[in-house]
């Protein structure tokens, strides 16, 4: 097996059961085109090109692309960066997303994935506490803006468990495989998306304090305004912030929004 490159975050798994698994979560079949982020040796490729009709592979370790190359000649391997190279450009306007991604990047890459016009499917696998945040439900002990940003345009689901023994090298902590389908009708529009994340990111900043006066901080506004904004929205202003839901906090945009508010 290849050598595993700590700068570039890699753990590769060679295990054919798991892999399966995750080629099967991700639901491709011959019609398909998937887009795999960081392929390495190609252990996750394989299971992938057993299923879909065509494998574009983004890899960032230039001595990993000829051999990948040349067990796969019916795939695209590109040399890069994913959070560089253009997707649709590679992959075409309907594709799946997979890989096993560096934990170092984990966050920037579901942005990325995230990115209108989205894919039709997401399967990653990713440290197991960042899986726990992101499909957390609101009130929970792991909810917070990830989960927020993320629920408000895809229904996240954590499948199953990977054990940090499965890794090569073996990683600190256990992982999880994520698959992420993004919603027919997003909560948030893409024009929104911007304002939305500073509202969500800077109330969870105050998680500690009241949702109204976590907004009196956030906006500089009077109680009375913020008052007739929570109003507007059907919000209490005595609940915190981890309570609500990814569509509450749409409701709160929108009525801060039509109020004046402008997110700098």
């Amino acid at each position: 097996m290849a050598r595993a490159k700590r700068r570039l975050g890699q753990h590769f798994l060679s295990d054919p059961g798991i892999l399966g698994r995750i080629a099967d979560a991700l639901g491709a079949g011959p019609d398909d085109t998937v887009l795999e982020i960081g392929p390495g040796p190609g252990g996750l490729t394989a299971q992938l090109a057993a299923r879909a009709g065509r494998v574009v592979a983004i890899e960032k370790d230039r001595e990993l692309v000829p051999a990948l190359r040349q067990r796969f000649p019916d795939a695209t391997i590109v040399e890069g960066d994913a959070l560089q190279a253009d997707w649709r450009a590679l992959a075409g306007r309907r594709f799946l997303v997979a890989g096993n991604i560096p934990y170092n990047i984990t966050s920037p890459l579901i942005d990325r994935a995230l990115e209108p016009p989205r894919p039709e499917r997401i399967v990653f696998l990713v440290q197991k506490e960042v899986a726990d945040r992101v499909t957390a439900s609101a009130g929970g002990r792991d909810y917070g803006a990830l989960s927020v940003g993320v629920q408000s345009v895809a229904r996240a689901e954590r499948l199953f468990t990977v054990p940090a023994g499965a890794f090569q090298p073996r990683p600190r902590v256990d992982s999880a495989v994520l698959r992420l389908s993004p919603l027919a009708e997003p909560l948030v529009e893409p024009t929104e998306q911007a304002d939305f994340r500073r509202l969500v990111v800077g109330l969870f900043g105050f998680r500690r304090k009241q949702l109204a006066r976590g907004l009196r901080e956030l906006t500089g506004w009077d109680s009375e305004r913020v008052g007739a904004v929570l109003e507007r929205a059907g919000l209490a202003g005595h609940v915190r912030p981890e309570v609500l839901s990814p569509a509450a906090f749409t409701a709160l945009l929108r009525a801060l929004v039509d109020g004046g508010w402008a997110a700098r």
